[in-house]
């Protein structure tokens, strides 16, 4: 497969990839000014936000003796460069970096910045791919401004509306541009022009693709092929043996640079949950109070997502994972839409009446799916409402 000849299959478009730098740790440091240049973790555990002294100055709790089972949900560069990443334990977070602040996570002004951030890019150019919290896809291709002046501005009004910096990947598909936005982070503008494929893409490691996950990497690894230009080159045959057709046939577009998907600007979600991992496990009977009263409060935040997104629900389950790391889930259909926290409640009971609880309890989750938009589910009800029939 020639690389040029794969990469120029769709030379006209221009895809951006945008991401948040360090999203929830920069927020915080909005918040709190005086953390700049030190290692900061972010994670939701058993600590409380910072105590202000009578003379204004602020007490962090620090990372050292951290004990729970909290996950870090984000660090700054400074942490990051001492080996705290997201996901990582934090009692393992503590002993790589035990001076560095903690502080909790704080949703609400994330996603209010989120906002900020969508919106004032939505202002410059509205064909944009929600890809979450921190990140999105647009579509430039349409604009006649050059690539890295519009990369600029939309930088700069990011900026004007949060404080915030970011990083912009641009290429002509989606897979090249999300990488490329990893590459010169933070606050950087990487633009992978036909030639870059193999200078700047092909001596990345595999699990740089977003969708070669731990296990694909690892197994990749075994057969020799550790960096992207190895995939490229790799024997269809070989790869065909160890993962399949399908599979195969996608990891070598992918090593060539091609992707055909879309920007997608409006998708209609599948499923809305909610759900908490527990610091320590909860025994059924002995800690019932504290469940019962997680489990309304999960109930109660799903009802508020459903609500503000517009949504009504008409298959309500629960997720439960025990103390032995068993995962159990049960879902129910209901007869009619809700979006009632007291209705969510009631349904996630009866899922959970259907559940033997003979261990203690880890994880607890609520989900709503069968989505519908509020207004359609309306028309729909009025429509299938009894009527009198005319007598005439």
């Amino acid at each position: 497969m020639d690389p040029d000849t794969s990469f120029n299959a769709h030379p006209e478009r221009r895809i951006a990839h945008l991401d948040m730098d360090a999203f929830y740790a920069s927020v915080e440091l909005l918040r709190y000014p005086e953390l700049h240049g030190l290692p900061v973790v972010i994670g939701a555990g058993n600590h409380t936000q910072p105590k202000t002294l009578p003379d204004g100055t602020r007490l962090f709790s620090r990372l050292r003796g951290y004990v729970g089972r909290g996950v870090v949900t984000t660090s700054t560069y400074e942490a990051r460069a001492l080996g705290v990443f997201s996901a990582m334990g934090m009692m393992k977070a503590a002993q790589l970096a035990p001076e560095a602040i903690l502080l909790p996570v704080d949703f609400a002004t994330y996603r209010h910045y989120s906002r900020l951030f969508k919106a004032a890019v939505a202002a410059i150019t509205p064909c944009i791919e929600d890809r979450g919290i921190d990140e999105i896809y647009i579509d430039l291709t349409d604009h006649d401004q050059a690539s890295g002046s519009l990369a600029q501005q939309i930088k700069l009004a990011v900026r004007q509306a949060t404080g915030l910096s970011c990083s912009i990947g641009i290429s002509p598909n989606k897979l090249l541009s999300k990488i490329a936005s990893e590459l010169d982070k933070p606050d950087g503008i990487t633009i992978i022009a036909p030639g870059d494929l193999q200078k700047r893409i092909w001596p990345l490691p595999v699990g740089k693709v977003n969708g070669i996950g731990p296990k694909a990497n690892a197994k990749l690894a075994a057969l020799g092929i550790n960096s992207i230009a190895d995939l490229a080159q790799a024997a269809p045959d070989l790869l065909q043996n160890h993962f399949g057709l399908s599979y195969a046939n996608w990891l070598l577009e992918v090593a060539h640079g091609i992707d055909t998907r879309p920007v997608v600007t409006h998708s209609e979600p599948k499923s809305i949950s909610r759900e908490t991992t527990f610091e320590r496990d909860l025994h059924v009977r002995r800690d019932r109070a504290a469940l019962s009263e997680v489990f309304l409060q999960l109930c109660g935040q799903l009802a508020g997502d459903l609500q503000r997104k517009a949504y009504v629900a008409r298959t309500i389950g629960i997720k439960l994972r025990f103390d032995d790391f068993r995962t159990v889930t049960r879902d129910i259909t209901l007869p009619a839409y809700v979006a009632d926290a007291a209705q969510i409640h009631r349904a996630a009971g009866l899922c959970l009446k259907r559940i033997t609880l003979d261990h203690k309890i880890r994880l607890l989750g609520v989900r709503a799916s069968s989505l519908l938009p509020g207004a359609e589910a309306a028309q729909l009800a009025q429509e299938q409402e009894p009527r009198q029939l005319s007598l005439y």
